[in-house]
């Protein structure tokens, strides 16, 4: 069961979320955190699987995507105040210390928040995110956040999708981009429409060639006392290998899951969702 919510950040701003499993769980909540332009439909297979464990699950859509209000300048697309959204959500809930699952920049979100306010992560599952946030991977972000025509149906949604981002996931079938279409694009009388502000790609303007590669791995650091799973794909131009094997020695606890065949970010599905269940199981 779950239960689509809105509530309101501190510039007035309508934001909204989606709350699975029963309120009154003894379980550690689990908040959900999404990728730049993604919303909590990436989440829905993990939260099903999660509350069907008797854990509650709350995920955002950030503002400016999903069922969130946009802001008209789009000036406070940034992650300080995303993250300040989280926690008002949170408290709006009557959320408290969460196990955290976050994807991309919900991964950056995730440690930023574990440095802020450690007293709200009991742990940390990280999606294809680490200590140093490559450029080349950013280059390729911003190449096509808020650029393009929208698609004329579902089958030419998944097959712009491909297009994009084929070379990354050798291992997706037909139906995975089909599926993959269903994710990232919201429905407006039965056709497919982008589900966040193309004012997002302000936030990539500064981004070039001559960029160097962000180092998250002072924030990263704020989540060595707890439990953390790292989940890379095999693919990922965003998280090198390297990286992840740097993070390992940081987090000498850090669980690493390499996905093969796909690349930023993994699709959260399958034996996948199993190993993150698991994880959170153990953790309380």
């Amino acid at each position: 069961m779950a239960e689509d919510f809105t509530y309101f950040g501190r510039d007035g701003l309508k934001l909204a979320g989606r709350d699975h499993g029963q309120r009154e769980s003894s379980l550690l909540p689990v908040v959900c955190l999404p990728g730049l332009t993604r919303t909590t439909r990436d989440f829905e297979l993990l939260a099903a699987a999660l509350a069907a464990r008797g854990r509650r699950v709350v995920a955002f859509d950030y503002r400016g995507r999903g069922r969130s209000d946009r802001d008209p300048t789009g000036l406070s697309y940034t992650v300080p105040t995303e993250l300040d959204d989280a926690l008002l959500g949170m408290t709006s809930r009557g959320v408290g210390r969460s196990i955290f699952v976050g994807t991309s920049r919900g991964g950056i979100i995730t440690m930023s928040l574990a440095a802020a306010r450690p007293d709200l992560v009991a742990g940390a599952v990280l999606n294809d995110i680490g200590s140093v946030v490559e450029a080349a991977g950013l280059l390729r972000i911003k190449s096509y956040v808020g650029k393009g025509t929208p698609p004329g149906d579902w089958g030419e949604a998944a097959g712009m999708l491909r297009a994009l981002h084929g070379a990354s996931f050798p291992a997706f079938s037909d139906l995975d981009w089909q599926t993959q279409a269903q994710l990232t694009f919201a429905e407006e009388d039965g056709r497919p429409v982008a589900d966040y502000d193309p004012l997002l790609a302000r936030g990539l303007e500064g981004i070039t060639e001559a960029t160097p590669s962000p180092d998250l791995s002072a924030i990263f650091a704020a989540l060595a006392p707890v439990p953390t799973m790292l989940i890379r794909g095999g693919t990922s131009d965003l998280i090198t290998r390297e990286t992840a094997d740097a993070m390992a020695r940081q987090h000498p606890g850090l669980r690493t899951i390499e996905v093969p065949g796909e690349g930023h970010p993994p699709m959260l599905r399958g034996t996948l969702i199993n190993a993150i269940v698991d994880f959170i199981a153990g953790i309380g």
